[in-house]
């Protein structure tokens, strides 16, 4: 797990991460002219989500193609967020309830 918060800690790996999420199955390339960075930066951040676990590659031809790994991404989230979030989402489902049958 420390390795996606590590992942997660520099701001321009989240930034790959909406990008992949716009359109998946990126090459290093597209990913290069959509971001602000080298393609240096770009490959050093694409490999430390390689790591966590939050993005996988297939290669496809002389390319290799960068998708996000929902699953991981899922599992971070039942662990880290959904605990969290969940007395709250019962308590705003009570109050709706309570709001449409007035009891």
């Amino acid at each position: 797990m420390d390795e996606v918060f590590k992942a997660l800690a520099d701001t321009d790996s989240p930034k790959l991460l909406d990008k992949l999420f716009e359109e998946d199955g990126q090459t290093l390339r597209a990913l290069e002219g959509q971001l602000p960075m080298t393609r240096f930066g770009v490959m050093k951040h694409l490999k430390l989500l390689e790591e966590a676990g939050l993005v996988v590659t297939r290669r496809q031809g002389r390319e290799k193609l960068h998708f996000l790994n929902a699953v991981r991404s899922r599992l971070i989230h039942d662990r880290w967020v959904n605990k969290f979030t969940a007395p709250w989402v019962a308590a705003l489902s009570d109050l709706t309830t309570v709001w449409r049958t007035g009891r």
